[in-house]
């Protein structure tokens, strides 16, 4: 099907938005899981891997951003000898070759991702690579704790040992939110007057943040913090274009105007927009059958011309392969398609799944709770039809014997929902703002119903 390729503005896109019917069908989403990861692009058919065809964007400071970045927050682990899972160096360090050689030169990291081992696994891998053949981000992760200076220029510091580089590309404020925390953990101890010195020396080439919290605190970083930001990463993808607050439409909007480039995090919403039922598969196939799913996630943020660049956690080849593929080059949407993700987003903000993207912000829980696979696998079954609802259901008791099994395999009984005590210590750290102690104390008294209604 031949069509016309076009650029996109703000006006032309929110006259989308509001085109057309709601999809026909029905459909669903599961949560980012192995299995889910292994699925990413089952449905799509391959093909070649170009080599020198990325899309690139340039920021002011003149770097030349690869448009697909790599997100080292999930990298590949391997049992070792004691059988702990570590993260297989080897396999990553193939994974970033494969990368550098495709054209991908953007890897984002944090001093607290993979359980604090990824900022090392990230400087090993590229390390083996000349220095201007990447641009490295990582981020201040003073969330926790201790607030002092001296802490935040030990973890600085840290990252640059750990990264083997002398400077970061790009070093972000991670996850502000709001007044109190961004002064207690970046003003009030002199921390931010500490990296704007390090930007002058050159040890820190742009400085930004990432954001996770209300429409009134983000204009309060951007009109009155009364810093010159390089940059800002948000949660950007096309169901939360019109959801949330503030919506991504809005906080995309507002940096365009304010012509700060604009890096994506969350473009597949924790791995949801990659998988989805065979209704919502068909659609989206029915128009590129040789795409996947997840390739219309990244297309929709590329779309748009402030982003500079869009992260994804590639844990398989697979997944790095068919990134390389969406963007290499980029195949803009046109107002159809625009239209067609703009009904999909409708429908999957209908469903009552749990909106957890499994970024393990929440964790360690004190009372041992696997947080996130408790609402991975509570997920799954709703999204898939799958969730044992009323006992007169002639597959009633086929799928409470599942989900109970399932739940069993997913989580040991130690670490499951009804082990919450309501501390409410990991609502505070949740990007997403999921009230966890309610949920849980929901999807517990959903578990202990279905037990007694007899033996598995």
């Amino acid at each position: 099907m031949d069509k016309e390729k076009k650029g996109i503005g703000r006006r032309s896109f929110l006259k989308r938005l509001g085109a057309g019917a709601a999809v026909a069908a029905s459909f669903s989403v599961t949560g980012c899981s192995n299995d889910v990861q292994k699925r990413y692009i089952a449905e799509g058919e391959g093909g070649e891997v170009p080599t020198d065809k990325m899309e690139y964007r340039t920021n002011p400071s003149g770097d030349k951003v690869s448009l697909l970045g790599y997100g080292m927050m999930r990298l590949p682990t391997i049992a070792d000898e004691e059988g702990n899972q570590v993260i297989n160096q080897q396999r990553v360090n193939e994974l970033v070759d494969y990368a550098i050689a495709h054209g991908v030169n953007y890897f984002d990291t944090a001093p607290v991702y993979c359980k604090g081992a990824s900022e090392k696994a990230t400087g090993i891998a590229l390390s083996r690579h000349p220095r201007s053949s990447y641009y490295i981000a990582t981020k201040l992760s003073n969330s926790r704790g201790n607030h002092s200076l001296q802490f935040g220029i030990d973890m600085f510091n840290n990252s640059l040992s750990e990264l083997q580089v002398d400077y970061v590309d790009y070093l972000l404020l991670h996850s502000v939110g709001s007044h109190e925390a961004y002064y207690n953990r970046f003003v009030n101890n002199g921390l931010l007057d500490y990296l704007l010195e390090q930007k002058k020396n050159g040890r820190i080439r742009n400085l930004g943040w990432s954001f996770h919290g209300s429409k009134e605190f983000f204009d309060f970083m951007l009109d009155e913090a009364g810093v010159a930001w390089d940059f800002v990463q948000i949660q950007m993808n096309y169901v939360d274009w019109e959801r949330g607050n503030p919506t991504a439409e809005y906080m995309y909007n507002r940096l365009t105007e304010k012509k700060i480039p604009v890096i994506i995090m969350e473009p597949l919403l924790g791995g949801s927009l990659a998988t989805m039922n065979y209704q919502a598969m068909a659609l989206l196939k029915e128009r590129e059958p040789q795409k996947s799913v997840a390739s219309w996630a990244f297309r929709f943020v590329g779309s748009f011309d402030n982003v500079l660049t869009a992260l994804s956690g590639m844990t398989y080849m697979e997944h790095l392969q068919d990134n390389i593929r969406t963007y290499a080059p980029l195949d803009r949407l046109d107002d159809e398609e625009f239209k067609v993700l703009s009904d999909v987003a409708k429908r999957k903000m209908e469903f009552s799944d749990i909106g957890c993207t499994g970024c393990q912000y929440c964790m360690p829980c004190p009372y041992g709770l696997d947080i996130p696979s408790i609402f991975r696998h509570y997920n799954r079954c709703l999204n898939e039809g799958a969730m044992p609802q009323n006992e007169l259901d002639s597959d009633y008791r086929e799928q409470r014997r599942n989900f109970l099994i399932g739940l069993d395999r997913t989580v040991p009984r130690m670490r499951q929902a009804d082990k919450c005590v309501g501390c409410h210590q990991c609502q505070p750290h949740c990007p997403q703002k999921i009230k966890i102690a309610r949920e849980m104390q929901r999807i517990d008294k959903f578990v202990q119903k279905i037990r007694e209604d007899g033996l598995i």
